[in-house]
């Protein structure tokens, strides 16, 4: 018999969240963001769930190569662009979009050879100062690139740092326009954040940015059914849903006495008798190591929570709210049961002083994953 735990993927879940994009930004195209191996759930596995974006945005060339395998003939777009000359030939034979967001770049560019026009995505640096050239030499980057027989068309790119936060995008945004006044091309500016924050779709535009335009947004994290600015919002005050699922099974009860501990370092002590679950999930898994006494789970669909050190392989959790549960009860580490109750991976994350991106991302490959269409 298999070790009882199994992540779960949402192809509906996606679809939703898709849509609640869409309805944030409804006069823009929509990139489905798969870098990453689309936040660790597979780009095989969403793929389906997210046919219905007008393009997919990913980080490298083989999951470039991956998605054109799945038969998307529609747009792809590299965010980073393009990491040696040679990728320049991959992405003229798969018809690969890609940012161009340094001086090195238009280098290779110019030296390529084509008979197709590459489309690229010139990145300013607006103030995340990562990625990008300043505003001062955007502009020049640009004529550079438009003179050039090797670039067909050139859009417009930037990214926010603060979308999340309470310094918002204004600041960014100012910036970006000024820099690309009179400059022709489409642009994409908005993340998940900025999509559902300050597009004029969302909350009735009441919280919208009307310098913020974009052709094209790119939700990421959104799309997986996190919100991007939690705990300010919940994903579901956002309408997003989990596309990831976390389950396992408890494989032994223990009855603690007052004063026993439990775990490595035996860091929860019992406050008065109770009964614990052994789970079979630990931080090969995924689970954070983190994650302290008190992280909440669902035990058979009841919120409780977690007792003692995350191990390897095993969790402890209490079951004091779950008289009924042994030995084969469902323990959901985030996401949702099949009876409809929720555990946001927002939480769990925060738990760890982490975020919903890192776990999802940390599923580890011993884990069996189903996707459930």
């Amino acid at each position: 018999m298999p070790r009882p735990i199994l992540a779960t993927i949402h192809t509906d879940a996606l679809r939703n969240n898709l849509q609640v994009a869409r309805r944030a930004a409804p006069q823009a195209r929509h990139w489905a963001v798969v870098k990453a191996n689309a936040y660790g759930h597979g780009i095989a596995r969403v793929f389906e769930g997210l046919r219905g974006a007008d393009g997919f945005a990913l980080l490298d060339l083989d999951e470039a190569q991956r998605v054109r395998d799945l038969g998307w003939r529609g747009p792809v777009l590299l965010l980073e662009g393009v990491f040696e000359p040679r990728d320049l030939e991959l992405c003229s034979r798969l018809d690969l979009w890609h940012t161009v967001h340094c001086s090195e770049q238009i280098d290779w560019l110019a030296a390529h050879k084509t008979h197709l026009g590459h489309r690229v995505f010139l990145k300013m640096n607006s103030g995340m100062n990562r990625l990008g050239f300043t505003p001062e030499r955007y502009r020049a980057a640009w004529t550079r690139l438009s003179a050039l027989p090797q670039v067909d068309e050139i859009s417009l790119m930037t990214h926010f740092s603060d979308a999340d936060g309470p310094r918002g995008i204004a600041h960014q945004m100012a910036v970006f326009n000024q820099a690309t006044q009179d400059v022709p091309g489409e642009r994409t500016v908005s993340n998940s954040a900025a999509t559902l924050r300050y597009a004029l779709g969302q909350q009735g535009g009441a919280n919208a940015v009307p310098e913020l335009v974009s052709d094209w947004v790119r939700p990421g994290i959104a799309i997986y059914g996190s919100a991007p600015d939690y705990p300010q919002h919940t994903a579901t005050q956002w309408g997003l849903q989990p596309t990831m699922s976390l389950a396992a099974k408890i494989i032994a009860v223990q009855d603690l006495a007052c004063g026993a501990t439990v775990g490595y370092g035996s860091s929860f002590t019992a406050e008065q008798p109770m009964r614990i679950g052994v789970v079979a999930c630990g931080y090969a898994d995924g689970y954070p190591r983190l994650c302290p006494t008190g992280t909440p789970v669902l035990v058979d669909g009841v919120r409780t929570r977690t007792v003692g050190r995350v191990s390897m392989d095993m969790i402890t959790v209490d079951l004091s709210p779950v008289p009924h549960a042994g030995t084969g009860s469902k323990v959901t580490l985030w996401g949702r049961t099949p009876g409809g109750a929720v555990l946001s991976i927002d939480e769990v994350a925060a738990c760890a002083g982490s975020v919903g991106y890192e776990l999802m991302c940390a599923l580890a490959q011993r884990v069996p994953v189903e996707v459930l269409e």
